[in-house]
């Protein structure tokens, strides 16, 4: 297979952070500056699939997973409303959600308010549990997927120490293992939530993402580079 190597897909982003694709091979991307999520369609144009809830605009969303059902979940910290990240804009809403918009796009609920600073989110290989990381508090919750798509029996699943990086992006492999930007790299947990070591990166990480031919490499975003490790597991694959 050749590559084309590193070129621009979309300028300006909305200062997009969180990406994955839908069943249908369609670009998902949370935009800080436009505090909503997006979808680009084949022929290139970008429409907005969530920016408001109960009227109020969203905070800025940030990171995003498609379940195989077609819903959408999107994590909603206030990152975004500063000019570092995005736009200085005004809160309209009083916390940071969690949300599930549902597979045919016409509704978007609220799964969860308590967090600080929502950001990663994954499901497990057979999402019968769903990740979510909080970056102030340094540690990932886990939640039981039920089959309406909402979310319960909230847990501790693992944290983090140490001050070079926090809880940013999150994704699994095939054998349920979850993998986190932390402290000097990319921190593995295992299933049951016990600590199996760091992927070391000499920068600080910011998100991370399974490709290649054969989904065995991690690829990851840092301060100033964009760096790939080849893997013994094999990532969970998007659509």
């Amino acid at each position: 297979m050749q590559h084309a190597g590193m070129t621009v897909f979309r300028e300006p982003s909305g200062k997009s952070n969180g990406l994955t694709y839908d069943k249908g091979g369609h670009l998902i991307a949370c935009e800080h500056a436009n505090r909503r999520v997006s979808r680009t369609t084949a022929d290139g144009h970008v429409i907005t699939i969530a920016s408001h809830y109960q009227g109020k605009r969203l905070n800025s969303p940030n990171d995003v997973v498609v379940k195989s059902d077609g819903s959408i979940y999107f994590t909603d910290p206030p990152y975004g409303l500063s000019a570092a990240y995005g736009v200085e804009s005004e809160k309209e809403l009083d916390f940071q959600g969690v949300y599930r918009l549902s597979p045919n796009g016409e509704t978007l609920t609220l799964l969860v308010d308590d967090f600080d600073r929502p950001n990663g989110i994954c499901f497990s290989p057979d999402e019968s549990i769903l990740y979510i990381n909080d970056t102030e508090r340094m540690h990932v919750r886990a939640f039981d997927v039920h089959p309406d798509g909402t979310i319960t029996n909230d847990r501790i699943f693992g944290e983090e120490e140490g001050d070079n990086g926090k809880p940013d992006g999150m994704k699994v492999d095939t054998h349920g293992n979850v993998y986190l930007t932390g402290p000097n790299g990319i921190w593995v947990f295992a299933p049951d939530g016990t600590h199996l070591g760091i992927i070391l990166v000499p920068e600080r990480t910011a998100n991370l993402a399974w490709g290649g031919d054969d989904w065995t490499s991690l690829f990851i975003t840092a301060s100033t580079s964009v760096y790939r490790v080849e893997c013994k597991t094999v990532g969970v694959a998007v659509p």
